[in-house]
């Protein structure tokens, strides 16, 4: 049993409470009570009024997040999503191409023949931008925990083959494979699996929405509008914010087309072989041995000619010389996606997000004769050069809104309840009011005049299931956040619940909630939240009865809040955890008129004495 706190001083009479509550088989949280006598407690529950509003905000802050979205996802019953970046670029100052500075290539010098004109050429450039990818491994056995057989067992052997899947892996063979090597022997009597290469990897990806074979275009531009750090409004002493309707490329804020061509996710790792072969080492061919790995990613061919341009021939100039200066000079980068054949939203890791680009140049080979020239040559070498990204937005548009959603968003700016509750990530949510009876908060002043102790309250939200198709409902959310509406912070419950879950990703503070459950035909049902302890501090300790948020979650580590514009023109603090989030659901609101709980239940359980 968890018990969520406990502000009784008089520890006697709570455990006496305790165990006259214990039958009910209920987690209980009392507070505030006088000395009690267990044989005047009377165990009761009701269920209290509670209004939602349907909401949205028209516009909100997409900058420091720490993912960027991208492409386009339809919601059933809510509207179309389509998501743009816009990036700035950085580089390191004065970066030096080849082997010497441009300064010393122009002068040159007698005393070493070596420094010539190295002549650097851009050979290919590519814009990478990783996948997220679910390494959770509780038990470290080597295989992840969406893919073991018993993600809590080490000694399990997901591929079957005999060898437990630690063994496996601290032996250099492959736990997901009965036959490593691909050579028709079973790994369990094969005494030679040398041609597996054990630093190969498999990757679960996540945070792909839709249907993730889709094919698009990908477009990239040159951005020419410079995206300053700090906001000039301010006189540069405050951070400039930017928004999901802010669009550079609407605006004419576009120069060269980068790339544009029908593109494909690929979730494989990426491997790179030696170019060439050492001829010292005569038993291996280098060229067959991988020399770089990368993670699964976006990775796009640039136009050469425009870095040749922009980087490589700007050597030693001014404008690489610090990054405020590169700013002004190569500004950033539009990535777009159109015209997909079926649904694909990403969320992208844009923190390690970059341009490689590969050139090549001319070097001297003086053959190991420092004092003779005559033997010297002239041969190509190769380098790569990095530009990372800096400060990043999403463009995000929403289309094909469902009309319902509207009416219910004129209703709410009236004071009228909603009979469903719209939430999704494109700005959909809504606004909760507990014991609201319509009478200026009478029923409050009751309850608060009566001799109770409140030992649980839970809120239930029930997802309106006709409005969806059995294909349809794996994209619900599968948690939403409650908080307090006017400041965007977290209620009570929610930070004093110090509950971990290591078995099921997102699933911390479970006491609080907020976690999509299911039915008995294993339907997403409802959601539930415990907010014992809000409850007790609205009648024991006299706190307002202030308006709650509720939005889909993307996770509770992202609740840092956002500045975004609602319907009636405010600006509010809005959780990033519902901009990550690009999911939405259709639930029951406290209007219903075809649900037998009624929409929404508010249900406490209570202590009288």
């Amino acid at each position: 049993m968890y018990f969520l706190r406990m502000f009784i001083n008089r520890v006697t009479v709570l455990l006496a409470l305790t165990q006259i509550i214990f039958s009910c088989d209920k987690e209980y949280h009392a507070v505030g009570s006088e000395l009690l006598l267990p044989t005047a407690l009377k165990s009761k529950t009701f269920e209290a009024p509670v209004t939602s509003y349907q909401s949205k905000v028209n516009y909100y802050q997409t900058d420091g997040l720490p993912l960027a979205q991208l492409g386009k996802i339809s919601l059933p019953g809510i509207g179309t999503t389509q998501a743009e970046i816009t990036t700035k670029l950085s580089v390191s100052p004065n970066p030096l191409f080849g082997r010497y500075t441009q300064e010393r290539e122009d002068e040159g010098d007698e005393d070493n023949p070596a420094v010539i004109d190295e002549k650097e050429t851009v050979t290919q450039v590519y814009l990478e931008i990783p996948f997220f990818n679910n390494t959770d491994d509780r038990d470290g056995d080597g295989v992840i925990d969406a893919l073991d057989l018993d993600p809590d067992d080490p000694q399990s052997d997901t591929d079957g083959d005999g060898i437990t899947d630690i063994n496996e892996s601290n032996g250099n063979l492959n736990p997901l494979s009965e036959d490593t090597d691909g050579d028709g022997v079973l790994d369990d009597v094969d005494q030679d699996n040398a041609t597996f290469d054990s630093e190969n990897k498999v990757y679960e990806i996540d945070s792909i929405y839709g249907n993730r074979l889709a094919r698009f275009d990908l477009k990239v531009y040159e951005l020419k509008y410079y995206l300053s750090n700090f906001d000039p409004a301010t006189d540069f002493q405050k951070q400039s914010q930017f928004f999901s309707n802010t669009d550079y490329f609407e605006s004419g804020f576009y120069g060269e087309i980068l790339h544009d061509g029908s593109y494909q996710l690929d979730f494989e790792e990426l491997r790179f072989n030696f170019e060439e072969d050492d001829p010292e080492t005569e038993d291996v061919d280098e060229r067959e041995t991988v020399q770089t790995r990368l993670t699964p990613r976006i990775r796009i061919p640039l136009d050469k000619a425009f870095f040749q341009e922009k980087i490589l021939d700007q050597e030693g100039e001014a404008v690489l010389s610090y990054d405020d200066n590169f700013s002004r000079h190569l500004r950033g980068l539009i990535i777009k996606t159109e015209n997909f054949d079926d649904d694909l939203y990403m969320l992208l890791d844009i923190r390690n997000g970059r341009i490689m680009v590969e050139y090549e140049y001319d070097e001297v080979d003086i053959n190991g004769t420092a004092d003779d020239t005559s033997d010297d040559t002239t041969i190509k070498e190769s380098k790569e050069f990095q530009i990372t990204f800096g400060l990043n937005f999403n463009t995000i548009k929403n289309t094909n809104l469902n009309a319902n959603i509207d009416q219910e968003i004129l209703a709410g700016q009236t004071d009228k309840a909603s009979q469903r509750i719209y939430l999704s990530g494109n700005g959909l949510f809504s606004t909760l009011k507990l014991f609201d009876d319509g009478q200026g908060g009478q029923f409050l002043k009751d309850i608060k005049g009566n001799n109770w102790v409140i030992n649980e309250a839970n809120l239930m939200l029930y997802i309106d299931q006709d409005m969806y198709s059995p294909q349809e409902q794996s994209q619900f959310p599968d948690r939403l956040y409650l908080y307090k509406y006017d400041s965007g912070i977290p209620l009570t419950d929610f930070s004093i619940d110090n509950t971990v879950n290591n078995a099921v990703r997102n699933r911390d503070k479970f006491i609080y909630g907020g976690i999509l459950e299911k039915d008995d035909d294993d339907k997403p049902h409802h959601y539930k939240f415990r907010i014992t302890d809000h409850v007790n501090r609205l009648i024991s300790k006299d706190s307002t009865n202030v308006r709650l948020g509720l939005v889909p979650s993307n996770g509770l580590n992202f609740l840092n809040p956002k500045r975004a514009q609602t319907v009636e023109d405010n600006f509010i603090n809005y959780p990033s955890t519902a901009i990550l989030n690009p999911k939405g659901v259709i639930l029951h609101g406290s209007e219903s008129q075809n649900h037998p709980e009624g929409g929404l239940k508010f249900e406490i359980f209570y202590t009288e004495y």
